[in-house]
């Protein structure tokens, strides 16, 4: 059996990437710089707000100052815009996983985020489940570099 190319085998190593990240393979894709790796689900449930309690974890945070941290932690490759940003924030205080004070409470301004007893068990959690996926991911772009570019 002949041996396959370096393109067969990154096209199978980034397959498989999606597949152990739950996600359904499609057709290739050309690759834009700075694009996100998580998407869908996988982004939505578990990776933003990962990251969320983690940057709150640290002290009380504010949505914007949360968009930024994160882009500036990921260099850019995952940005969270407000339109995803704020809809979590609100679900994740509704839960009783997080709380908001506002910085002026006379008037709308920055609302800070602070983790409760609740939030602090459910970044437990998701460290934990979270974690060997981000390990697979990194796992399977090693393994893309490694083939394509020979390092």
């Amino acid at each position: 059996m002949a041996e396959r190319s370096k393109r067969e085998r990154s096209r199978e190593a980034a397959r498989e990437a999606v597949a152990q990240a739950g996600q359904r393979t499609r057709a290739p894709r050309q690759p834009r710089q700075g694009q996100d790796p998580f998407s869908g689900e996988m982004r939505r449930r578990q990776v933003v707000p990962l990251l969320v309690f983690h940057l709150i974890a640290q002290g009380p945070s504010y949505g914007n100052q949360l968009m930024e941290r994160i882009g500036s932690l990921t260099e850019g490759v995952l940005s969270v815009n407000p339109n995803t940003m704020y809809p979590l924030l609100r679900k994740l205080e509704e839960d009783g996983l997080i709380e908001g004070q506002w910085e002026h409470p006379e008037r709308r301004s920055r609302r800070f985020y602070s983790l409760t007893r609740k939030g602090r068990a459910e970044y437990k959690r998701l460290l934990e489940d979270v974690r060997p996926l981000l390990e697979s991911v990194k796992h399977s772009v090693d393994g893309i570099l490694d083939e394509v570019y020979d390092t």
